[in-house]
């Protein structure tokens, strides 16, 4: 029965205790770290499995639990972004998740994003239907498993609560989603557990602790039997003062000691080291001692652990790190550590026009990237980075200056940009766009775009000229010379003010530019084929109606080489295919 710890995320919408929760099922033991162990690890809370049974002790005797784990790692970033971000070979780090749910307030947006990315992982998660001390009344009953504590409620209470939670019920089953109170649920398979708790006054935490265990056992003892084949994943790379750079990496299985051999993937290729020394924090009270690690000769997943290494300068957070063993090749995990950042790269390489990528981890260059190739329209992708902006990807954004202004831009997801690279972009007019939410980046980017467009379709309006063939009215002549007026059909394409007309048939001499088009005694700026309107002509010269055409002869917005590429690049979504083809007919006319 030899299981690892499995590792657990907290995810749920910006303010609903995600991290009170947290802190919640940290605080228990930091007064009194050696009876329970609890130990902030780099980027994720051990639980000991002594530390869960102290803290659903009142359970335990009414639901007859056991106790097959080592424990339980929480990893210490809430949200999806722990989820994206964090990818063992693959498949996601985390064995199972907590989704936090307002009680006051339902679902909400990133509450169903959260979803969405649970349901295409198929990881198994429980719903913490959290701030329930929110209800008018509510009695506190510190850390009190919750059927207990809703015994000591007035009777109003309960009512509030149990009408809260159906609908909350409901809001699941509009996601297609059974959910059920826990201790109602008879089916852990295909019905969501919701567990009520406080987070302030920890109400429900322990059952929380109980379901976490009870669903990992059960459901998941397959997954989470201990292998010595080493997983280990890259969370982020950090310089400390006296221990140099060094990784934080959380250990899903297997085991690390001083002194192996590793290959660790970073932006230039792989790195062969050696690990110096493998350090984790102290339980919480002792911080703030002196030499702040605790050293190890050997790990065992699951752990949060820190490398102290040479050469993890640019290692790349969202990698892999393996282990050289006795009959390992070292050129072959030299490729395969480096497979996941090259399959992007290379994807990417592809493209020559396009904006800057930089995200902070592989996992969020890879949901970036995914959201930018599925997003409506699709935004191209000229070249990525990960970690902070500095001068050279600025340097490197500003090449697609030349070709498409547009796209000499950086969207920075989730890092800092140096204060030089900042100063260069204003020298040289790139924009660099900064967000930790993949949306409110597409957003800023989406409305520079639209600005943008507008702003080029403004400056080209003059030289882009619309495609259109017109037929005189014989009755409809209102007024022969400067201006002429008169009656047109519009036989194919689209008639806008400012074009200018010619006579195909007498050799081509311009007639004039529209200057006001009226329909159904109404202006307008544009008619269309099929439409029946009447023109004003302006012209410099003495063209007259009659002498020099007449309504024998069609008119033809006259096009050039200039025109057509003004009206390609800026104008593309204003015409229809039949437009088009309009064109490429009327390039013959004009011999373009």
């Amino acid at each position: 029965d030899n299981l690892r710890s499995p590792i657990c995320c907290i995810m749920g919408h910006v303010d609903t205790g995600k991290t009170k929760l947290l802190d919640n099922i940290r605080r228990t033991k930091v007064q009194d770290a050696e009876a329970g162990g609890i130990t902030q690890q780099i980027g994720a809370t051990f639980f000991p499995v002594e530390a869960i049974k102290q803290k659903t002790a009142r359970l335990a005797e009414t639901m007859k639990l056991e106790y097959r784990l080592p424990g339980l790692l929480v990893i210490d970033t809430p949200g999806h972004e722990s989820f994206t971000n964090l990818r063992t070979r693959g498949s996601s780090l985390c064995d199972i998740a907590i989704l936090v749910v307002d009680i006051m307030h339902g679902l909400e947006p990133q509450t169903l994003e959260s979803l969405r990315l649970l349901r295409q992982k198929k990881a198994p998660f429980v719903v913490a239907l959290n701030k329930i001390d929110r209800c008018y009344g509510w009695k506190a009953m510190p850390d009190m498993p919750i059927q207990e504590a809703l015994k000591h409620q007035n009777e109003h209470v309960i009512r509030e609560f149990e009408d809260r939670m159906k609908s909350i019920i409901v809001e699941f089953a509009e996601q297609k989603l059974n959910a059920e109170v826990y201790w109602r649920n008879k089916d852990l398979a295909r019905t969501v557990s919701l567990i009520p708790t406080s987070a302030i006054s920890g109400e429900g935490v322990p059952d929380m602790l109980m379901m976490l265990t009870r669903l990992t056992q059960e459901r998941m003892a397959k997954s989470l039997a201990f292998v010595d084949i080493l997983q280990c994943t890259v969370l982020e790379v950090k310089v400390i003062e006296g221990l140099g750079t060094t990784i934080d990496t959380i250990l899903v299985n297997g085991s690390l000691e001083e002194g192996a051999t590793i290959v660790v993937c970073t932006l230039d290729g792989p790195v062969v080291t050696t690990i110096r020394s493998l350090l984790t924090p102290h339980p919480m009270k002792e911080i703030r001692v002196k030499g702040e690690y605790i050293h190890h000769q050997k790990m065992k997943a699951a752990m949060g652990v820190k490398i102290c290494a040479q050469g993890l300068e640019k290692a790349v957070a969202g990698t892999q790190i393996y282990v050289v063993g006795p009959d390992d090749d070292v050129e072959e995990l030299k490729d395969s550590v480096m497979s996941d950042l090259t399959g992007i790269l290379d994807s990417v390489k592809a493209t020559r026009r396009g904006v800057m990528v930089q995200a902070s981890t592989l996992g969020a260059l890879e949901a970036l990237l995914e959201f930018l190739r599925t997003c409506d329209p699709p935004i191209p992708v000229s070249c990525v980075n990960i970690g902070p902006v500095h001068k050279k990807d600025v340097m490197r954004a500003s090449v697609q200056l030349e070709h498409q202004p547009e796209f000499g831009t950086i969207l920075a997801f989730d890092v800092k940009v140096h204060s030089d690279a900042t100063e260069l972009s204003a020298e040289l007019g790139v924009r660099i766009f900064t967000a930790d939410i993949i949306y409110h980046l597409f957003d800023q980017f989406t409305a520079y775009m639209d600005n943008f467009r507008m702003a080029r379709r403004e400056e080209f309006a003059e030289v882009a000229v619309f495609p259109c063939v017109l037929k005189i009215l014989p009755n409809c002549v209102f007024n022969k010379k400067d201006p002429i007026i008169l009656g047109v059909d519009i036989e194919e394409g689209i008639l806008k003010i400012g074009t200018p007309l010619v006579v195909p048939s007498a050799g081509g001499f311009l007639v004039g530019k529209v200057g006001s088009i009226e329909r159904e005694h109404k202006e307008v700026d544009r008619a269309k084929k099929g439409a029946s309107v009447a023109v004003r002509i302006d012209n410099e010269g003495s063209v007259m109606y009659g002498r020099h055409f007449d309504h024998k002869d069609k008119l033809v917005s006259r096009l050039t080489r200039q025109s057509i590429d003004a009206l390609k690049e800026n104008f593309r979504e204003d015409l229809q295919k039949e437009d088009w083809q309009l064109v490429i007919k009327l390039k013959k006319v004009f011999d373009i």
